[in-house]
């Protein structure tokens, strides 16, 4: 499998470091407030990326933190925390917007067949192994204290800007977003570890340290939560590209400087899903969530088959036009997929298989090229291969694609044998009448409406499509 690694500029062979096995962390999302659906095009991508490399045999072991403190809203080190932020404007505690939000996270995923990782770790639950991990970063001299916060020391490194090539007048003040004069800092790059009173007297969650009572720093938490979770080397880091500087930045100085050696082999970020007037966010435009995209009428899945359409480091443009175009073609993808599933006899012709099952193992191998693996997807619908194989070929690529296929087909199919928007609304309401009283076990009540639905003209029975209902 070839992967490409942000930290290499290039594809490489994808090499675990234990056979057979595979460490992922995924930065999660902060949780004060919805997620909205180009925080989700990662959070697909990266399932896509976890279900391919199960798919191949190897035994993977996930983890997400979720960020419920130390989040400023420049990303960097400035700026309100957002969970505070959250919590104002609701009027209700931080810990409350967290535990609200993180099921609704959880909840778009499910909608977006999105896994859960094995391991979610909420910052909050972490804080005496953070304070840990600085503590030892102190006694090693690549962090120092200044004006009651704990920073971490860029100038202790030999390449701090591993992922670009940032010049230093770059990230002067003023020219790039989020960055501010910190008089506390001896260096620009440097960032903070642990935050204690001095920088928010509100702050509603704080704990006792060493340096005084405080709180946490963002970037601190995805180390050692992954550190704890999944030891002292990681195969896979995945995020968003926007957190490639500087928050994963961060993560590997402090991790490589704690543990003394390379921590993470490959870094997996996904490009930005923009509107016409450019980068999504919370902040500008319309909040496209999955709750409004379903109040509109589409199916998540349809999202979730948009995004899979173009390539993950490809930067996507999202308008109603092209969601609408992507629901015209997911639509018809089903409606070709739904006459296979009538007739599921025959033998599975393996020669045809296997051809197939490699075009798609080309595909997904080749960087999560999704945009090909759905190509595949069309050649299976295109062969001579009878239905057996076809519906074989079709349930494998869903276990990686995450679309389901077959089972919306199946729904196609029974639906379209059974048009009832001609029937009397009589015989509609007997057929509820009698779905519940099957539902109940109430069999005898069951015949009796059946007779009735008779004494009216038609038949009703169950196939394996469903119910249908015809004229007699």
């Amino acid at each position: 499998m070839q992967l490409y690694n942000s930290l290499s500029h290039k594809k490489e062979e994808f090499i675990p470091r234990e056979t057979g096995k595979v460490s992922m962390y995924t930065c999660g999302p902060t949780v004060y407030h919805y997620a909205h659906i180009g925080n989700l095009r990662s959070y697909i991508m990266e399932d896509i990326l976890e279900k391919y490399l199960r798919f191949t045999g190897l035994d993977v072991k996930r983890v997400m933190n979720i960020t419920d403190v130390g989040h400023l809203t420049s990303d960097g080190d400035t700026g309100d925390d957002k969970m505070l932020k959250g919590a104002k404007r609701e009027h209700k505690t931080v810990m409350e917007i967290a535990k609200f939000y993180t099921d609704a996270f959880f909840a778009d995923c499910a909608k977006l067949n999105i896994k859960t990782p094995d391991a979610v770790v909420p910052a909050t639950t972490c804080i005496d192994e953070f304070i840990r991990v600085i503590s030892v970063l102190m006694e090693k001299g690549y962090a120092y204290e200044a004006g009651g916060n704990i920073y971490f020391d860029t100038s202790k490194l030999e390449k701090y800007y591993v992922f670009n090539d940032f010049n230093e007048e770059d990230l002067a003040v003023g020219v790039r977003d989020g960055v501010e004069e910190d008089g506390n800092k001896r260096n620009k790059a440097d960032f903070v570890l642990w935050f204690t009173k001095s920088k928010f007297d509100d702050q509603e969650l704080k704990w006792e340290s060493p340096w005084g009572i405080g709180y946490p720093g963002w970037h601190i938490e995805c180390s050692c939560i992954s550190m704890q979770q999944l030891g002292e080397y990681l195969d896979i880091h995945c995020g968003g590209i926007d957190n490639a500087f500087p928050h994963h930045t961060n993560e590997i100085a402090q991790s490589e400087a704690y543990l003394g050696h390379e921590w993470c082999n490959y870094w997996f970020h996904v490009l930005h899903l923009n509107t016409n007037s450019g980068k999504m966010s919370k902040s500008s435009g319309e909040f496209l969530t999955v709750s409004l995209l379903e109040e509109k009428g589409y199916d998540p899945l349809v999202y979730r088959f948009f995004c899979l359409q173009s390539h993950y480091r490809k930067s996507l443009v999202f308008t109603w036009d092209n969601l609408d175009n992507a629901k015209v073609t997911f639509e018809k993808l089903i409606a070709k997929i739904a006459p296979l599933t009538a007739d599921r006899s025959g033998d599975i012709d393996k020669a045809e298989y296997d051809r197939l099952m490699q075009s798609f193992n080309d595909a997904l191998g080749n960087d999560i090229n999704t945009a090909m693996g759905i190509t595949v997807l069309y050649d299976v619908l295109k062969s001579g291969s009878g239905n057996a194989t076809k519906l074989a070929l079709i349930a494998e690529f869903d276990k990686v694609l995450g679309l389901d296929l077959i089972k919306k087909a199946e729904e196609k199919a029974a639906s379209a044998g059974n048009d009832t928007s001609d029937l009397p609304a009589e015989v509609l309401e007997l057929a509820e009448q009698r779905k519940a009283a099957r539902k109940d076990k109430n069999f005898a009540l069951a015949d009796e409406l059946r007779d009735k639905i008779a004494a009216l003209g038609y038949e009703i029975k169950e196939t394996r499509q469903g119910t249908e209902i015809n004229k007699l």
